[in-house]
């Protein structure tokens, strides 16, 4: 863990360069672990996604549990089951903005077998949140929690971010025909607002359109469950 104390500036414009599309979606349910069929699936619908190195696909999130129902372990054959309020969010300049829209809305995927249908978007900016959020970032399978901290914060240095306070997940995978991918969750705290802006858009590590290294806002450190 980074632990070290610096006040946030307090005002910032956003960049608006970069932005997330949070389509409504009709789907009654998806494999825990769809990162993979859902990339798939989009880039097939849209082969240019592949090509634009700004585009992320986020993780169909849904709450830890409904109605009784808890969310099961991922690498499992279990499903999550979206609600109508869960979004379909892609992170893209926002230069390929109306297009997205225009080409997603209306589309049926199969997802892993799973019906997936992309209602109306709409554009969702950046936050200037001094605390962020990633489900995945890209590690190694030999790599321990205090080895992935000290690459990620070099990563960040390359990227003119200084890491002050951090707090990774345990260890986990994410399937892909060609072997698992070995990640673990991330919460990066204390950034300044250029930091965050900056942060959002270009990410952090590979795998972008298997939800990897994409960062949210977050409320704080101390809510963050160290379980991936």
């Amino acid at each position: 863990m980074y632990w070290t104390q610096e006040e946030n500036p307090a005002s910032l414009r956003i960049a608006d360069d970069v932005v997330d599309v949070l389509f409504a979606l009709d789907c009654r349910q998806l494999p825990v672990d769809h990162a993979f069929a859902l990339s798939e699936a989009l880039c097939a619908a849209l082969p240019w996604l592949a090509d634009e190195p700004e585009v992320g696909i986020h993780d169909v999130h849904v709450a830890g549990s409904q109605n009784g129902w808890e969310r099961p372990a991922r690498g499992t054959d279990s499903y999550i089951r979206p609600s109508r309020r869960t979004k379909l969010a892609i992170r893209a300049p926002k230069s390929r903005v109306d297009r997205l829209i225009a080409e997603l809305t209306g589309v049926e995927l199969r997802v892993a077998a799973c019906r997936l249908v992309i209602g109306q978007g709409k554009v969702r900016p950046l936050s200037k949140e001094a605390t962020l959020f990633a489900r995945h970032v890209v590690g190694t399978p030999d790599e321990d929690e205090e080895s992935f901290l000290a690459r990620c914060a070099q990563d960040l240095g390359r990227m003119e971010i200084r890491l002050r306070k951090a707090l990774c997940g345990k260890a986990a995978e994410l399937a892909t025909p060609a072997g698992p991918i070995h990640a673990r969750s991330l919460m990066i705290a204390s950034l300044t607002v250029a930091e965050s802006i900056r942060l959002q858009q270009t990410g952090l590590g590979p795998q972008r359109l298997l939800g990897c290294g994409i960062f949210i806002p977050h409320k704080g450190i101390d809510p963050v469950q160290r379980d991936g």
